[in-house]
């Protein structure tokens, strides 16, 4: 029998998929510029709150109900506190001792950790492919850590710590996700998660770092507005939308954009030195979440 001839994918949903990504890269560097002038508490805060405002009247204005049936907050609340409190709060930490490109090209290895708990959690037991793709993400790590020396890479491994942290956690939301599933309409689960998410943080940059806006310079609001309006609020829209638009593979491996541009636009904006070891490291972890996406 004649096969069917294969499918194109949507071409709308590659347009969204490509400015999500786009959104997410340069909102790296971003944030590194923001934290010369905020504490890195009040940065997440201030731009979350952004982005829950942003979410909330789009779900509004489609009409989407905002009610959560009771027993599902458990469940809500554990995984706002995985894929947003812990993957922006610990994110934005490793950008103290990291490179923005460096900082994206740790976080960046969620896919992985995501293969390796869907072992544990869901019985996805890895093939070969995933090994694979573990042992060349891990060596791609050790490169960008220890390339310059030991000593180099001793003063970065707290940020190498909260950045694998905020990887690590938000692939177990992302599991614990899809083995228990909110079953709620796609904005409205997005604007409970980033806002149940953003409160701790804002929280505690009340306490500990209460945030000095009255002094920051037009930039520096318009870096906030960038990070709360498009890469938290827009550009999580469009990525459900490209969701709904391109199978699962094309989409996962569509983020692996997001590491290049985010390293791309690091050297071009802020002069981060790009090199065979930056070039290499990111070459290694891309393909290692290649291949363990689609292994």
């Amino acid at each position: 029998m004649t096969q069917p001839p294969a499918r194109r994918p949507d071409a709308t949903g590659l347009v969204l998929l490509l400015g999500t990504t786009i959104g997410w890269g340069l909102n790296w560097p971003a944030m590194k510029v923001l934290l010369a002038d905020l504490p890195v508490l009040s940065t997440r805060a201030t731009s979350g709150a952004l982005g829950f405002f942003v979410l909330a009247v789009v779900a509004v204005c489609r009409r989407e109900s905002l009610a959560v049936p009771t027993r599902l907050w458990p469940r809500l609340l554990l995984v706002s506190a995985l894929n947003v409190t812990a993957w922006m709060g610990l994110a934005s930490f490793s950008l103290l001792w990291l490179a923005a490109a460096e900082a994206t090209i740790v976080c960046y290895t969620m896919p992985v950790w995501a293969s390796l708990m869907a072992w544990a959690v869901l019985g996805e037991k890895p093939g070969p492919a995933r090994l694979v793709g573990m042992v060349l993400a891990l060596s791609g790590l050790v490169l960008l850590v220890l390339g310059r020396g030991i000593d180099v890479g001793l003063a970065k491994l707290p940020g190498v710590a909260f950045g694998l942290g905020s990887a690590i956690l938000f692939s177990l939301g992302t599991v614990v996700t899809k083995r228990w599933p909110l079953g709620l309409p796609p904005v409205s689960s997005t604007v409970w998660q980033v806002g149940l998410g953003i409160a701790p943080l804002a929280v505690a940059a009340l306490l500990v770092d209460p945030p000095a806006l009255g002094g920051l310079s037009a930039g520096g609001w318009a870096l906030i507005a960038y990070g709360g309006v498009f890469a938290l609020g827009l550009c999580y829209l469009s990525w459900f939308a490209a969701l709904g638009r391109l199978p699962a593979s094309v989409a996962s491996l569509g983020t692996l954009l997001t590491p290049m541009v985010g390293v791309a636009s690091a050297a071009i904006f802020l002069g981060e030195p790009f090199g065979w070891r930056e070039a290499t490291a990111l070459a290694l972890t891309l393909s290692g979440v290649a291949f363990a996406v689609r292994g």
